[in-house]
């Protein structure tokens, strides 16, 4: 079992819209995400912790201007929690071990897949192509990883 954990050092290696997304609770502007119309096959994991969050078979085109996924990878590796800020009542997404600000899940997604949509700022994400999954550590879940779930 890996072992993931928010450190000093995670937090220094953070580009300043890094920081803001994930350890101020900000939001990239739509539309700018470096993972927005990444189609790859891979999973995403936490930019501070390296816990993984999500894959790319669980990624669709939402249209909202974030990347969106219809689940965790990992659900243990997600926290919800209820966000009442700028006048609306949302569900918040952070990660279990790094505590990163994710995004938030919304209820629109699509039905057949369970119909939620968990709607994420790449600056909160790092790539790990299917290709360099073992290498980095993330083997077990290489067969998340294939076609569309």
């Amino acid at each position: 079992m890996s072992s993931y954990s928010k450190t000093p050092d995670a937090i220094a290696r953070l580009t300043p819209e890094q920081f803001r997304v994930t350890q101020q609770n900000g939001t990239e502007r739509p539309g700018t995400g470096e993972y927005l119309e990444n189609h790859a096959p891979g999973i995403y994991v936490d930019i501070v912790s390296g816990e993984p969050l999500f894959a790319s078979s669980d990624k669709f085109e939402s249209g909202c201007g974030w990347p969106s996924f219809t689940r965790p990878i990992e659900p243990a590796h997600i926290n919800e929690l209820r966000d009442t800020t700028h006048g609306m009542v949302r569900v918040e997404v952070r990660s279990t071990h790094g505590d990163s600000h994710l995004g938030h899940v919304f209820p629109d997604g699509p039905a057949d897949r369970g119909g939620l949509r968990y709607c994420i700022n790449s600056a909160s994400l790092r790539f790990i192509h299917r290709d360099d999954m073992q290498a980095q550590g993330y083997g077990e879940y290489l067969d998340q990883v294939g076609e569309r779930r």
